[in-house]
Order: C-alpha cells, then sequence, then structure tokens
C-alpha cells in the first residue's frame, strides 16, 4: 500500500473541511453568547426592582392582611376568608362595586362613542390647527383629578355656572343641587369621566385612523360606499387596536375612581356615590377595619384583572 508522505499528512490536517470550521467558530461564538445570557436581565433588574417592589409586594401584604380581622395599631386575629365572605354579603359594599359598574359607562363606554364619533369626522376633512385641537382635547389628562374634582364641583354649585346657564335660557325648572340630588349625584360625577376620558379616546382614534392608507377609502368609494359604510367597513376595523387601549385604560380608571369621588360628594348623599375605592378609604382609616379594606382591594384588583382580560383577549381575536 502506498505511504502518505509527513507533507501531505500536514496539508489535510491543514486543509479542514469547511463544514467543520463554520461549525467549531459557531460553538465559540455560542460559548462566548451563553456567557453574556445574563446582560438583558442585568438591564431588566432595576426595573424589576422597582416593580417588585411597589407593586407585587404591596400586593402581597394586602392579601395577607386581608386574612386578619385588625384595626390597623393593635393586635390581628386571623380569621381566614371570614372578610371576602363579608364584601360579597355587605349590601353597601355591594351596593358600591354596581356603582363603579355605572361608571364604566360614563368612563368609557360614552367617551368611546363620542371619541369614534368626532375622530372620523376629523380624519375626513381638513380642519387646520388640528395638532392645537388635539392638544386641547388632550389636556384634561394631564391635569390632576383633584383639580378637576374642585372646578367641576364649583361648576355643579347651586349657584354655579350650570345652574347659572340654565337660568339664562330660561330653563330654571331644571336647575338643582346637582351632587346632593340622589337621583343625579351619580350620573354627575360620572359626567366628570366622560369630560376627562373623551379626549383620550379621540387622540387614541385620530392615531388609529391616521394610518389608514387612503387608497382603502377611494377603493370603497369606486364601490359605492357612502360616509356610514366607509366607516364600519375600513374605519373601524383598522382602529380595533386603539380600541382596545382605550377600552382598557377607561375601564381601569372608573373602576379605581377614588379623588373625584372623595373631593366631590365623599360617597354621598348617603351612599349613592360610594364606590370600592372610597370604601377601602373609609374602612381601613374612618372605621379602622383594615382587614376587610384589604379584601376588598383584593377583590377589587381581580375584578380589574378579569375585565382588562377578557377585553384584550377579544381585541386579539378580532
Amino acid at each position: 500500500m502506498p505511504r502518505r508522505s509527513p507533507s501531505s499528512s500536514k496539508r489535510t490536517t491543514r486543509d479542514s473541511p469547511p463544514a467543520m470550521s463554520s461549525g467549531i467558530a459557531s460553538g465559540r461564538r455560542a460559548t462566548r453568547l451563553s456567557g453574556r445570557a445574563w446582560v438583558p436581565y442585568a438591564y431588566l433588574a432595576p426595573a424589576l426592582l422597582v416593580y417588585g417592589v411597589f407593586l407585587l409586594f404591596p400586593i402581597v401584604r394586602a392579601a395577607q392582611f386581608s386574612l386578619f380581622d385588625w384595626d390597623g395599631l393593635g393586635e390581628s386575629t386571623f380569621v381566614g376568608l371570614d372578610n371576602y365572605v363579608t364584601v360579597f354579603q355587605d349590601g353597601q359594599l355591594l351596593e358600591a362595586f354596581g356603582h363603579a359598574f355605572v361608571l364604566i359607562f360614563f368612563f368609557s363606554i360614552l367617551p368611546l362613542a363620542i371619541g369614534l364619533l368626532v375622530a372620523a369626522v376629523l380624519n375626513r376633512s381638513t380642519v387646520k390647527g388640528l395638532g392645537f385641537f388635539r392638544t386641547v382635547l388632550f389636556l384634561p389628562q394631564v391635569i390632576a383629578m383633584v383639580v378637576v374634582a374642585v372646578a367641576w364641583r364649583q361648576i355643579y354649585a347651586p349657584d354655579g355656572v350650570l345652574n347659572g346657564t340654565l337660568r339664562a335660557f330660561g330653563l330654571g325648572n331644571l336647575t338643582r343641587p346637582w351632587l346632593g340630588d340622589y337621583t343625579f349625584t351619580l350620573p354627575a360625577v360620572g359626567f366628570v369621566g366622560t369630560w376627562v376620558a373623551t379626549g383620550l379616546v379621540i387622540v387614541l382614534m385620530l392615531a388609529g385612523m391616521g394610518r389608514i392608507p387612503r387608497e382603502q377609502y377611494e377603493a370603497a368609494r369606486l364601490d359605492g360606499a357612502n360616509a356610514v359604510r366607509e366607516f364600519f367597513a375600513v374605519t373601524l376595523p383598522a382602529v380595533r387596536g386603539e380600541i382596545t387601549v382605550a377600552l382598557t385604560l377607561t375601564i381601569i380608571a372608573a373602576l379605581k375612581t377614588f379623588d373625584l369621588v372623595y373631593v366631590t360628594t365623599r360617597g354621598g348623599p348617603g351612599t349613592s356615590t360610594t364606590v370600592p375605592s372610597y370604601e377601602i378609604y373609609r374602612r381601613a382609616f374612618e372605621i379602622g377595619d383594615v382587614g376587610l379594606a384589604a379584601a376588598v382591594g383584593i377583590v377589587l384588583t381581580i375584578v380589574v384583572l378579569l375585565i382588562t382580560t377578557v377585553i384584550n383577549r377579544i381585541g386579539d381575536r378580532s
């Protein structure tokens, strides 16, 4: 058999196949990458730390408090799930949750309907200074809710702007103490939420409608579609993502409302405007039933999570 010369053996070793070389190189790259796999987590660590300290830890502590009968100062007594049973049996607490769901209509459904209509009109027409109008409409979002509540409390006062305007137009029979009437107090508080949320919804809808190609509208017009048909066939499906975001933000705002109710009515007259967040404050700091207040907070958190999860699932499927 012929022998291989030492030089040919060296050449064979030196001239290794390309596949083997690339495999060795990729293995070295994988080793280097695996050695730096912790880098993304290092960047996320500060945010995760803040999230855990200021959100997760308080929720866990609230869940712990909800299992005790505690006044916030003295000794506590373990009662298990009794506080949660009380949440679903206490008529005043159930009424507060009912008021919160009523506020969803004023904070979310009504602003969404108004926002879609106004945004569709602005999107179809050429409006000079549209950026200025967007800023004005969004302005309620950047004003502290306490300031908004104080301003609207003055508007709703018996001698306020609203009643004065009604008298000026000869509608004095419609005047009333808007924040002292059992029938109209909750809608009056809810209308403030409508005023605050509508600007946010309009800005979101305009942003979504601005991304719709004009060719789609032109094709719809060629097919004989009118403005209403264009809205339901082109505009509405294109902004479903913005609708999901708007519903999520406004429903959360409705369910966690506290400062608006605290400043305007303090839950009154009677209990006609109590909401879960106000009941949490009242039970914990006025009555001294911290365990029950924590249970209400946990139930409210679960309700918010369930509603927002359903909304996002429906938005993703559509």
